[in-house]
């Protein structure tokens, strides 16, 4: 391979990842989830009661919200106010599809999940670090409802992790960074279970196509990272009993 990865990791090794339990004071729960450089704050908040079109269901309902902080990148951002890029809009419903897929509804009862993910410090794979540090606050979350007694058992039914895969030079690299991710031939974000089942997949031709084999290699090296990543989640959150 004729790529050097700008921190001389391997192809198949993640950046230093870590959870930061307790940051928030007044959040139901609040992790900061890093990922090399990447570094998201990530907070629940729990409202009892559900949007309009479940009410009386039964049901929970989970949303998150996504932004970055002006100096989360080198060059600083306008912050979004009133109207949202659709960059922020995409990656904020990603985030809750996820999250919401980690969930049993009908167990949570009539309360709503806010998950929001500020991004502190950007260096690529602010989405995927969002979901990972958000399933860890879940899990905390969840975990203090059914210690005091709110909740009958916990709605958890699956853990949920992701990860960002690139093809550059035509070699598949596991979990870019910013000078990766600009010079990817093919960007893939995968989000998955603790069974590895596939939860989302979103796959970029940014300047070139790629085949089925290589679709085949980038889900083989997703698996890898996931595995680690569920593992730390793990760690960081082992209260976080998913329910049966």
């Amino acid at each position: 391979m004729s790529w050097q990865r700008p921190d001389g990791r391997s192809w198949d090794q993640l950046r230093p990842v870590s959870f930061l339990p307790g940051f928030s004071q007044f959040a139901s729960s609040s992790v900061i989830a890093q990922s090399g450089n990447t570094q998201v704050l990530c907070n629940v908040s729990i409202q009892p009661k559900v949007p309009k079109f479940l009410e009386g269901s039964g049901k929970g309902w989970l949303t998150a919200e996504y932004r970055m902080l002006p100096a989360a990148t080198h060059q600083r951002q306008e912050r979004e106010l009133m109207k949202l890029s659709g960059r922020t809009q995409e990656i904020q419903r990603l985030i809750g599809r996820s999250l919401r897929a980690a969930l049993d509804l009908e167990a949570l009862g009539e309360m709503t999940i806010i998950v929001d993910a500020d991004v502190l410090q950007a260096d690529a794979g602010t989405r995927t670090t969002a979901i990972n540090g958000g399933y860890v606050a879940l899990a905390q979350a969840i975990g203090k409802l059914v210690e005091l007694g709110k909740l009958e058992r916990s709605p958890l039914r699956r853990q949920i992790a992701a990860i960002s895969i690139g093809l550059v030079e035509g070699q598949p690299l596991l979990d870019l960074d910013y000078p990766e991710d600009v010079a990817a031939d093919v960007d893939l974000n995968i989000v998955m279970s603790d069974r590895l089942e596939i939860i989302e997949l979103q796959g970029t031709a940014e300047s070139n196509s790629f085949s089925r084999t290589q679709l085949n290699q980038i889900l083989d090296l997703a698996e890898i990272g996931i595995k680690q990543i569920l593992q730390f989640q793990i760690q960081a959150a082992p209260d976080g009993v998913i329910g049966n």
